[in-house]
């Protein structure tokens, strides 16, 4: 597979000797014109690489805030077409940052795989999370995706043992995203030590980076990961930024924006301290 912008991305990190922020937001939340924005903002910010939402009505793996932000979006009328044509937006004036959209299997279903691949990559997509895809399934989505030239992201976790982690492996290109708790996104704080102890275990089997996520919601919690990572990713903590920025009636607000981007800030100045 060719070098990709994630490739480059992690290259340029490892060269300026820190680990890098990885941004989750959904697509259309709390809608389409907000949401642009903040995307657009994102790197600005200090995102060095951004997942993108495909917002989906059952999303079993995350929590109450992902839950939420990916229910406004779809209330809004976010649809695939929508998220593709927001990274059309966004490569106009951004060629560098890796964005990787990340959620479930249905709406790429629904969407047709070849079509949705052929479009993702023609939109200035780089890499997939498809959390409810197993390896098993690889030749589903998982091939396809790398053959047209995405990086296929998979999700290691506390209870992937040494006979599962090559199968996570086998087929994982751009990064591992290891999910530092079991249960949902955003439920409690990671144990750094336990963290940096797993991160090791995955490293001695690849030579990808590894980037940690689930449950880190501070500058001080992200410093701490980056200690044993190659990036933190951080997703509840700026969905629940943006809920709490909206008005009574759950639209965006003056606010909206500038919240998400000086979270977004913070966390990268904690990233950036030596």
């Amino acid at each position: 597979m060719t070098e990709t912008r994630i490739d480059r991305r992690f290259s340029a990190l490892k060269k300026e000797g820190r680990a890098g922020l990885v941004t989750f937001v959904s697509a259309g939340d709390p809608d389409l014109a907000t949401s642009q924005r903040i995307l657009s903002g994102l790197p600005e910010a200090g995102a060095d690489i951004i997942e993108l939402g495909m917002p989906f009505s059952d999303p079993m793996a995350d929590g109450p805030a992902i839950q939420a932000s990916s229910l406004r979006a779809l209330k809004s009328g976010q649809r695939m077409t929508k998220t593709l044509d927001m990274v059309v937006d966004f490569r106009k004036s951004n060629n560098e940052t890796p964005i990787v959209l990340m959620g479930y299997y249905n709406p790429i279903y629904v969407y047709g795989n070849e079509r949705f691949l052929a479009d993702a990559v023609k939109a200035g997509v780089d890499g997939l999370i498809v959390v409810d895809v197993p390896p098993e399934a690889d030749e589903e989505l998982c091939l396809p995706a790398i053959k047209a030239g995405l990086n296929f992201i998979r999700l290691a976790t506390p209870t992937t043992d040494e006979k599962r982690l090559p199968k996570v492996l086998a087929n994982t290109s751009g990064f591992v995203y290891y999910v530092s708790i079991t249960g949902i996104t955003g439920a409690a704080a990671p144990d750094v030590s336990k963290v940096h102890t797993e991160v090791k275990r995955i490293k001695a089997s690849t030579t990808l980076p590894v980037a940690v996520g689930f449950g880190v919601k501070t500058g001080d919690q992200a410093q701490a990961i980056a200690k044993g990572a190659d990036a933190v990713v951080v997703g509840s903590a700026i969905v629940t930024a943006i809920e709490n920025s909206l008005d009574e009636a759950g639209n965006a607000t003056g606010n909206t924006v500038p919240a998400v981007l000086n979270l977004v800030k913070g966390l990268a100045a904690a990233l950036r301290a030596r």
